[in-house]
C-alpha cells in the first residue's frame, strides 16, 4: 500500500482544515487507517483512527469534537477534518495503514505510512 497526504497549511486559530490521505492497491477496506502528528523534539502522537469499515473510529480526547476521521472505500482515501484549530495542533501530519492490529492508537502496529504533510496553526 502506497500513502500519499495533502492538505496540509497554514491556518489561523480557530480555522478549519481538511487532510486527505490516497491509497493505492485494491483492498484498501481492508486495512485500518489512522492518522498520527508529529513536532520537533517530540514522539509521534496519535491523532484518530478508523476500522476497515468505516463503522468504528476513534480520536485522541486532545481533539474529540473537533477532528473527524472519515474513509471513502470507493475512492481509496481517508480524511481528516479538523476544526477549531489551536497552535498545538501544529505539526506534520501522517496517515498510516495496517491489519490484524493489536492496537490501533499505536504507531508501531502499522505497516505503512505516508510522507506527511505540515499543519500550521498561527496568527
Amino acid at each position: 500500500v502506497q500513502l500519499q497526504a495533502s492538505g496540509g497549511g497554514l491556518v489561523h486559530p480557530g480555522g478549519s482544515l481538511s487532510l486527505s490521505c490516497a491509497a493505492s492497491g485494491r483492498t484498501f477496506s481492508t486495512y485500518d487507517m489512522a492518522w498520527f502528528r508529529q513536532t520537533p523534539g517530540k514522539e509521534r502522537e496519535f491523532v484518530a483512527w478508523i476500522i476497515g469499515s468505516g463503522r468504528v473510529t476513534f480520536h485522541n480526547p486532545s481533539v474529540e469534537g473537533r477532528f473527524t476521521i472519515s474513509r471513502d472505500n470507493v475512492k481509496n482515501t481517508v480524511s481528516l477534518q479538523m476544526n477549531s484549530l489551536k497552535p498545538e495542533d501544529t505539526a506534520v501530519y501522517y496517515c498510516a495503514a495496517g491489519q490484524r492490529l493489536r492496537d490501533r492508537s499505536s504507531q508501531s502496529d502499522y505497516d505503512y505510512w505516508g510522507p506527511g504533510t505540515q499543519v500550521t496553526v498561527s496568527s
